[in-house]
């Protein structure tokens, strides 16, 4: 059975989840990247919507204006969360939001920002612009069109938005980090391993 989560997300909502968890987002998503994390945090521009326990999506979508003025989401894929890395804290800690989503992991700062904030970071699959474009059922505005369509602020209404796979939660996890430490050891095991298999050889070149 999927498990669904719905915004407004509550603080005890994001603190039940652990890394390597799985779930489907309904509500509101609000996609934003490096330049709106500029302009808000940077260039002091106020943020023209509420964003507190709401979620982010790290991308820049392809839009189309219909006949009747109205936009459509066509493709929208993740953005590299690593992009955000700087900004993130001072994002999460000036909004108030509970989900970041995008591609790709996030580093210590993060991490450490997540905890103290209770927000955590999930991952989407990459290479499905067009799958995760379908789950985005109505697109309600647009503010900060001046920055161009990719860098935009776009309010999007989701339906089993996902799946979405927890990357950092609010315990101070972090499951990239994590896998990074286990696949070095892993590597370094093998190599050890190989070492010794081919040792004969090194054996016979010095006879």
């Amino acid at each position: 059975m999927k498990k669904i989560l719905s915004t407004p997300l509550t603080e005890e909502m994001v603190e039940e989840l652990t890394i390597g968890d799985v779930f489907y987002l309904n509500g509101q998503i609000v996609t934003s990247r490096d330049m709106a994390h500029q302009h808000f945090l940077l260039k002091k521009n106020e943020m023209p919507a509420d964003l507190k326990n709401g979620a982010v999506f790290h991308a820049g979508p392809i839009v189309k204006q219909d006949d009747k003025g109205q936009y459509q989401m066509i493709s929208v894929g993740p953005t590299t969360s690593m992009r955000m890395e700087t900004l993130a804290k001072e994002f999460m800690e000036s909004t108030g939001i509970r989900l970041m989503v995008g591609k790709g992991g996030m580093g210590e700062k993060t991490t450490e920002a997540c905890q103290r904030n209770k927000v955590i970071h999930c991952m989407i699959p990459g290479g499905c612009a067009v799958s995760i474009a379908h789950q985005i059922i109505a697109i309600e505005k647009v503010e900060w069109l001046e920055l161009g369509m990719p860098e935009a602020l776009w309010f999007c209404r989701v339906k089993e938005f996902g799946p979405l796979v927890v990357t950092i939660d609010t315990k101070g996890n972090n499951l990239f980090a994590n896998n990074r430490l286990l696949y070095q050891k892993r590597k370094e095991e093998a190599l050890a391993n190989l070492k010794n298999q081919v040792s004969f050889l090194s054996d016979d070149y010095h006879r």
